[in-house]
């Protein structure tokens, strides 16, 4: 499955206006004029984000005139956060939600959200930066659950939990650095389970805000679980108790 893309300053510009969901836009490198200017600042100003690279790259993608920019636009259309939280309230049905605060590699994306679409999670909310792309091998990783389960984007992992909380839903965060294992803690009502990135876990200041934090209890000598496999444990293990 090849990724669509957008050619050209101005048709990505017109692609903005137009509320595309784009996935990331690389620029050539030392690219100068009004319309270049101008497509930096909407693209800032939309929390797109971009890569400054040489002009080989772009030749990579398109032997067009590009114009010394590229965009990847994304499979899906992003959803709203909180008007997804607030529709499920008004159901009645009480929101599990997954926020990935840095994972970054496309595979272990699209596992995680394979996991939440068939473990009953409502939506995944990934930060507008460093997270992973949402392209067609994302999709693919997912079994297609990208295209069936809700994804968001955030400006901030910090910020969405604050949103959460707000919202009426307690913040768990899975993390080696906690006292309490899993099974440990009530899953039960408004939830979001936050997963952090392969190398470095949940950042300190989500780790600070958050309700609770728990393990996944480790027997072996293996010292951590991939961020995947601890999603979905997590998730099978919030499922298990809502359903008991």
């Amino acid at each position: 499955m090849n990724q669509p893309m957008i050619f050209g300053i101005r048709p990505i510009l017109e692609a903005l206006e137009e509320g595309k969901s784009i996935d990331k836009v690389f620029l050539k490198t030392g690219l100068e004029g009004d319309l270049s200017k101008e497509l930096m600042g909407t693209l800032k100003a939309h929390n797109v984000p971009f890569q400054i690279v040489p002009f080989q790259r772009l030749n990579r993608f398109t032997r067009k005139n590009h114009q010394g920019a590229v965009a990847l636009i994304s499979p899906i259309e992003f959803a709203d956060m909180g008007e997804i939280i607030t529709g499920l309230f008004e159901k009645g049905i009480i929101p599990l939600v997954v926020l990935l605060d840095g994972v970054s590699d496309i595979r272990n994306f699209g596992a995680i959200v394979r996991s939440a679409e068939c473990l009953g999670a409502h939506t995944v909310a990934i930060p507008f930066k460093g997270s992973a792309a949402v392209s067609p091998d994302s999709v693919k990783t997912s079994a297609g659950a990208l295209l069936r389960l809700p994804v968001c984007k955030v400006n901030s992992s910090s910020k969405a939990v604050e949103d959460l909380q707000r919202a009426g839903l307690r913040v768990v965060c899975l993390t080696e650095k906690a006292s309490a294992e899993l099974h440990e803690i009530d899953l039960n009502g408004p939830l979001a389970i936050v997963m952090g990135a392969e190398d470095t876990g949940v950042s300190a200041e989500v780790l600070r805000k958050a309700d609770e934090l728990a393990k996944i209890p480790m027997l072996g000598k293996t010292g951590s679980l991939n961020v995947s496999v601890s999603a979905g444990i997590a998730l099978y293990e919030a499922t298990r108790q809502r359903k008991s």
